[in-house]
């Protein structure tokens, strides 16, 4: 019976960051993030209009510009191998993040089954924002459910692996889950805390839970 192992990426993989900030001190747009952020956690707007400030503040990024914003990123070392391990097993990896898919899908090459993303049209953005495709932390379970479900899984073959309260809905919604480098509120939910900077420590922790 096979596994599946689901990822959150700013804070986690990235670590100490997030892709909007990446892509910020890169454009040096980095005093309008972090207005729209204080903005968001007063709760003046969610994470439809977070990301509809972004489409405008960033409409003349481009693909180039996103690239080196990721690859200068503070990754987790291990990546690849845990992905490779993961497909070796015949098991099942992804990443679920609210962050744009133009960034998150470069995550692809590392090796992981399948990126779901909040959809931007591509950069440099021509087209509008489509609300709808905005994802919240309540669609991380939707998401989780969707692929447990293709793959024909139950409950307690998922894993997860978080750092905040973003991943708390899907902390909650399953047993098996790491927190990685998390914050107090998540550690406190979650089945096992991690802390170090190599994602293959924290799998190998999580594979205790299974064989558990």
């Amino acid at each position: 019976m096979g596994i599946l192992h689901i990822f959150d990426m700013d804070g986690t993989l990235l670590t100490g960051t997030t892709a909007n900030l990446q892509i910020a001190r890169h454009l040096g747009t980095l005093a309008e993030l972090t207005d729209l952020e204080a903005r968001f956690a007063a709760g003046s707007i969610d994470t439809r209009g977070f990301s509809a400030e972004i489409h405008r503040l960033w409409r003349a990024l481009t693909p180039e510009q996103v690239l080196a914003a990721y690859t200068g990123g503070p990754w987790l070392e291990g990546i690849a191998e845990v992905c490779a391990d993961i497909a070796a097993r015949g098991e099942h990896s992804a990443v679920i993040t609210m962050s744009p898919d133009f960034f998150a899908r470069h995550l692809l090459d590392l090796g992981f089954g399948e990126v779901l993303a909040s959809r931007f049209p591509p950069p440099p953005f021509a087209a509008p924002l489509d609300p709808a495709g905005i994802l919240t932390p309540a669609d991380k379970v939707r998401l989780a459910e969707r692929l447990r479900t293709r793959h024909g899984l139950a409950l307690d073959r998922c894993i997860a692996y978080g750092d905040s309260m973003s991943d708390a809905p899907l902390f909650r919604h399953l047993s098996h889950t790491v927190a990685v480098n998390a914050d107090h509120h998540l550690a406190g939910i979650a089945a096992l805390d991690y802390r170090g900077g190599d994602l293959a420590e924290a799998y190998r922790m999580a594979r205790t839970l299974i064989a558990a």
